[in-house]
C-alpha cells in the first residue's frame, strides 16, 4: 500500500488499488465515520482507513462483525455524518437484518456500503451473488468497474445517499478490488469533526407495524425518482458503433468484455452499467432498440439477464439475448477475456484466434506430473501444533471435528484432511450442538478468537443453556490473522493503532457459565496432548484455550521491536531420518535435502517455534549457531 499516495493533497495522479481509490474517494468526500470487518476481498479498504487514520480526524472502528460495522454507521448517518463501512459479500449476510429496515428508515448524513463478491470463491466459503441485495432492499446499488471510476462512485454515492435520504451500496468482485490504475486525486476539502445536534420526530427512525408500512410506500416512491436519475446519469455509457449487435456488461464483466472484443477484433455497440438498482430501464430499451443481438456478460447469476429479457418485450420483442440461459456463458467460477471471447465467438459464429478450451486442456495434460501444492500454515503457525497435539491427544478415539472460518479452515486440505464440517462464522457451535444429539461420536467444535467474537458468542451461549455435550477449541492468536492480523476485541489496541480494551477470553467464558476451561500452549506440544484428552473425556460444554500469537504478528512485532527472528537447523551427524518433523508435522519450512536425505531446514522460512525439535525423537534440530 502506497500510504503517501491516499492521503496526499491533489489535484495529482497516483497510481493505487481500487480499494485504496475507494478510500480516497471517501476521504474526499469527508466521511466522518468508518467502521468494518475485515474480510477479503475489501480488507485493504479497512486496512488503509486504518493507516491513514492519524492524517485525519474521521473516528473509525475495527468492528467485532458486519453488523455491528454497518449499525455504527447507520447510528451516526441518522445523526447526519457521511459513513462508510466494508464487507464481503458474506459479510452483507451476517448484516442484511439491520440492511433490510435501514432501508425503510433511511438515512440524514450519506452512507455507503462497499460490499464484495468474489467469483471463484478465492477467498471465501461460496460463490454468492451480491446483488440481489440491491433490489431485494431497495437499495441503490453502483458497479465500478477500475480504480479511477470507484473513486469517482464514492463521491457520487455520498452524494446520492443524501439526496434521497438511503444508504447506497456500492458493489464490486475480486478482480475489480484487487485492480490498479491511475487515479486522478482532487483537492482534500476537510470540514472539522464535531458532534451534531439532533432534531428529529419521534419515532422517525423506528420501523414497526404502521410506521413500517408507510416506509414502504415511501422508498417505493424513492426508488422510482432515483430509476429517473440513473436513467440520466454518466455513470452509464453507451458505445453505439451502428452495429446491430450490442454488449451490456458491468463492473468486471465490462472489461473482460472489452479485451474479448479486441481478441476478436469486433466492434460492437456496449453499454457499461454503472447503476445496477435501479436499473435505468429507459436507457437500456433505448439501446435495445438498434440491435438484433444482445449479448450479456456478467459472472455468476443472470441477474442483467433477467432484468435485460424482462425489458425487452416492451422495448425490442424481436431481439435475440444471449447469455447464461442460452448456454454460452457459465454461472460458476470467475471469467477472463479467453473465456468471453470464446461465448461471445459462439454467438456470433467467429472463432477466436487462440483456442482457449484446447490450450486450458494441454494445461491440465502438463500438469498431472507436477505435485499439489494445496494452501498451508505458515512456518511456526500455532494451529498447526494445537492441530497435531488434538490429533494425538483422539488417537484411537471416534470423534466429529465441527470447524470454521479462519486460518485453521486449511486443516481439512492434504497433508492434514481433518474437518467435518464448515458452514459459515461462528457455524462450528451450532453445528456441534446439532451433532451431538445425532452422532454417537465425540463431538469437538473448533473456533478463532477473532470469529468467536464475531458470530460464537451465541452458539456457546445456546450451549450452555441446554447443557450440550461436545467439546469447543479456541484457537487464541491475539488477532484476525487471517486478513492480515487486523485486531479484534481481544487486543489491546483498534484502528490507527489506537489503544483499545482487551477482552479476555477466558473471563467471556467464566461469564457465560463454562468453569471447564483448560489452556495450553500449543508450542509446548507434548506437554499439551495430555490435557486436551483429559478435557475432551469430560462432558460437556467445556473449552479448551489453545494460546499463541499468530507467528506473522508476532514476527511483525518483533521487527518492530528491532529484535532478530530466529531459525533452527538440523544437525547432520544427528538425523537419524525418521522424518517425525516431516510426515507428523508438515511444516515448510523443513524439506528433506536432495544429497543425503536428511531433513533440512530452511533459514529463511523458520520462525523458531521449536515445535519440531520437540517432535524429534533423536534430537537433531538445534538453534543455528550465532543466533
Amino acid at each position: 500500500m502506497v500510504l503517501a499516495d491516499v492521503i496526499k493533497d491533489g489535484p495529482a495522479k497516483a497510481f493505487m488499488l481500487c480499494n485504496e481509490a475507494i478510500v480516497r474517494g471517501a476521504i474526499e468526500a469527508d466521511v466522518k465515520l468508518v467502521s468494518a470487518y475485515p474480510g477479503s476481498p475489501t480488507t485493504e479498504i479497512l486496512d488503509t482507513f486504518s493507516e491513514a487514520k492519524p492524517s485525519f480526524d474521521y473516528r473509525m472502528e475495527i468492528s467485532s462483525n458486519e453488523k455491528v460495522a454497518l449499525e455504527t454507521c447507520a447510528g451516526a448517518a441518522m445523526v447526519g455524518l457521511r459513513t462508510m463501512t466494508s464487507m464481503k459479500s458474506v459479510g452483507l449476510n451476517v448484516a442484511s437484518d439491520s440492511f433490510f429496515s435501514l432501508s425503510y428508515t433511511g438515512v440524514k448524513g450519506g452512507m455507503v456500503i462497499v460490499m464484495a463478491d468474489d467469483p471463484q470463491a478465492h477467498s471465501s466459503q461460496t460463490e454468492q451473488d451480491g446483488r440481489p441485495f440491491g433490489p431485494n432492499a431497495y437499495v441503490p446499488m453502483l458497479e465500478p468497474s477500475d480504480p479511477k471510476e470507484a473513486k469517482t462512485m464514492v463521491k457520487r454515492a455520498f452524494e446520492l445517499s443524501e439526496k434521497f435520504g438511503v444508504p447506497v451500496l456500492m458493489r464490486t468482485t475480486t478482480r475489480v478490488s484487487h485492480q490498479s490504475g491511475i487515479v486522478e486525486t482532487e483537492k482534500i476539502e476537510r470540514k472539522p469533526f464535531e458532534k451534531l445536534e439532533w432534531p428529529h420526530p419521534p419515532g422517525r427512525f423506528v420501523t414497526v407495524a404502521d410506521s413500517a408500512r408507510k416506509f414502504k410506500l415511501e422508498l417505493l416512491e424513492r426508488t422510482k425518482m432515483i430509476e429517473a436519475e440513473f436513467d440520466k446519469s454518466d455513470l452509464n455509457a453507451v458505445t453505439d458503433t451502428g452495429s446491430e449487435i450490442g454488449i451490456i456488461a458491468s463492473g468486471a464483466g465490462y472489461n473482460y468484455a472489452v479485451d474479448a472484443c479486441k481478441i476478436l477484433d469486433i466492434s460492437p455497440s456496449v453499454l457499461k452499467l454503472g447503476t445496477t438498482f435501479p436499473l435505468p430501464k429507459k436507457l437500456i430499451g433505448d439501446f435495445l432498440k438498434k440491435l438484433k443481438t444482445v449479448i450479456i456478460v456478467e459472472e455468476l447469476s443472470p441477474y442483467l439477464e433477467l432484468n435485460v429479457t424482462a425489458i425487452a418485450k416492451d422495448a425490442n420483442p424481436a431481439v435475440k439475448i444471449f447469455g447464461k440461459w442460452t448456454g454460452h456463458f457459465s454461472e460458476a467460477l470467475e471469467y477472463n477475456p479467453n473465456i468471453v471471447a470464446d461465448g461471445i465467438g459462439r454467438v456470433i459464429g467467429k472463432k477466436p484466434p487462440v483456442d482457449y478450451a484446447a490450450a486450458m486442456a494441454k494445461a491440465d495434460v502438463l500438469k498431472k506430473g507436477l505435485s499439489d501444492r494445496p494452501p498451508t500454515f505458515c512456518p511456526g503457525c500455532p494451529h498447526r501444533a494445537t492441530l497435531h497435539a488434538l490429533l494425538q491427544a483422539t488417537k484411537g478415539t471416534k470423534h466429529i471435528l465441527s470447524t470454521d472460518i479462519g486460518c485453521y479452515s486449511m486443516s481439512f486440505l492434504p497433508p492434514l484432511g481433518y474437518g467435518d464440517s464448515l458452514l459459515s462464522m461462528g457455524a462450528c457451535m451450532g453445528v456441534a450442538a446439532g451433532m451431538q444429539y445425532a452422532a454417537k461420536e465425540k463431538v469437538i467444535a473448533m473456533i478463532g478468537d477473532s470469529t468467536f467474537y464475531h458470530a460464537g458468542l451465541p452458539g456457546l451461549v445456546n450451549a450452555v443453556h441446554h447443557n450440550d455435550d461436545f467439546t469447543l477449541v479456541v484457537l487464541d492468536n491475539e488477532v484476525t490473522a487471517m486478513t492480515g492480523q487486523q485486531p479484534h476485541p481481544g487486543s489491546d489496541y483498534n484502528a490507527g493503532n489506537q489503544p483499545a480494551k482487551r477482552l479476555i477470553l477466558e473471563d467471556v467464558i467464566r461469564g457465560l457459565g463454562i468453569t471447564d476451561i483448560t489452556i495450553v500452549d500449543p508450542y509446548q506440544v507434548k506437554a499439551a496432548v495430555a490435557p486436551i484428552k483429559e478435557a475432551l473425556g469430560r462432558k460437556g460444554p467445556n473449552v479448551i484455550i489453545s494460546r499463541r500469537a499468530c507467528a506473522l504478528y508476532a514476527d511483525r512485532n518483533k521487527r518492530r521491536r528491532g529484535e532478530q527472528i530466529l531459525s533452527n537447523k538440523v544437525e547432520k551427524e544427528v538425523c537419524k531420518k525418521p522424518y517425525t518433523c516431516i510426515r507428523s508435522f508438515h511444516c515448510p519450512a523443513i524439506s528433506i535435502d536432495d544429497d543425503d536425505r536428511k531433513a533440512t531446514i530452511s533459514k529463511e522460512l523458520c520462525d523458531k517455534c521449536d515445535v519440531c525439535a520437540k517432535l524429534c525423537p533423536f534430537g537433531s534440530i538445534r538453534p543455528r549457531e550465532g543466533e
